[in-house]
């Protein structure tokens, strides 16, 4: 593995846990605006819940190399489970982290398929996945 993709790895694992130690603290009210209405779980314990998750990966991503393979999957895919997140923020014109324009969170729909490559790149997931494909289908 690379020393860029290492970098990216344990920088996209700080900011995880960054952002994780945020839900729990200081930016807890930013994150409570951006959970959905519809589900049917506290906003508080999602809130902490999803800060929770957020420290693991975090610092899963850092610490388990031996497995960033398997940590970079779960790690897209809990980009793709928060992301109804991001488009109720959207949809109902919440301000917070700074997001206060319908463009500013328009910009934040882009950005998150970004951290779900990040993840898969950095952690060398999405190259596993072709080069088993790859096997699979010179067999």
């Amino acid at each position: 593995m690379g020393v860029v993709r290492t970098f990216a790895r344990w920088l996209l694992g700080a900011a995880l846990v960054f952002a994780g130690v945020g839900h729990l603290t200081f930016a807890r009210q930013s994150f409570v605006a951006q959970v959905p209405q519809w589900l049917p779980l506290p906003v508080d314990f999602v809130v902490l819940a999803s800060g929770v998750v957020e420290i693991l990966l975090g610092l899963s991503l850092i610490v388990l190399a031996r497995y960033r393979v398997v940590v970079g999957w779960v790690v897209a895919a809990f980009f793709v489970a928060v992301f109804p997140g991001n488009i109720e923020q959207f949809i109902r014109g919440t301000d917070a982290f700074g997001l206060d324009s319908d463009v500013a969170r328009a910009v934040r729909l882009v950005f998150q398929p970004v951290l779900v490559v990040w993840a898969l790149w950095s952690t060398g997931a999405w190259r596993a996945w072709r080069e088993r494909r790859h096997r699979d289908t010179a067999r």
